[in-house]
């Protein structure tokens, strides 16, 4: 009998310290800290500004950060300037360099490839009139014996969700 009362106990303390932490929306079990006064949301299309342009990327980062922020937070999305945040962002940077060779010889099965994926985000929080600019950088290497639109096929879709990750912890996260 002690046992059971002890794990009831037990349990509906644990429930009680969850209610209270998720009740005043600042900590949540994904532990996105959103502020209470902020309240909407409103994100720009991300530009690609990059040398090498892939019309695919821009339009991919831009509808995975608008999911990834639906589904993820309790902010409502607008396309009104005056939202409590404002994402905006460019690519800068989308580039194909060697970074190894193997013992394989000078055939392109003997390199290692890489793609890598730089975008710019401005985050404009009009509730505390602040302005925060940050650069995120993802990567993938790739065999040389791939073309890069073979690469490119397997290898978007990471960076893209990698990308979007990243993004949306540096905003929601604090990591």
């Amino acid at each position: 009998m002690i046992l059971k009362t002890n794990k009831k106990n037990y349990q509906l303390s644990i429930a009680i310290c969850c209610l209270l932490l998720t009740s005043c929306h600042i900590y949540t079990f994904k532990d996105v800290s959103i502020p209470p006064e902020i309240k909407s949301i409103k994100i720009n299309f991300i530009e690609n500004k990059a040398r090498y342009v892939n019309p695919q990327v821009s339009p991919q980062l831009t509808d995975a950060l608008q999911q990834k922020i639906t589904n993820q937070t309790r902010l409502n999305r607008t396309n009104n300037d005056d939202a409590s945040y404002v994402i905006s962002g460019q690519i800068t940077g989308y580039d194909v360099t060697t970074v190894g060779v193997s013992n394989q010889g000078s055939t392109a099965a003997g390199f290692t490839n890489q793609l890598a994926l730089t975008v710019h985000i401005s985050l404009k929080n009009n509730v505390s009139n602040k302005t925060d600019e940050f650069d995120i950088s993802q990567s993938a290497p790739f065999s040389g014996e791939l073309s890069l639109s073979q690469a490119e096929g397997r290898l978007i879709p990471d960076l893209i969700k990698n990308t979007t990750d990243a993004i949306f912890n540096r905003i929601f996260t604090n990591w």
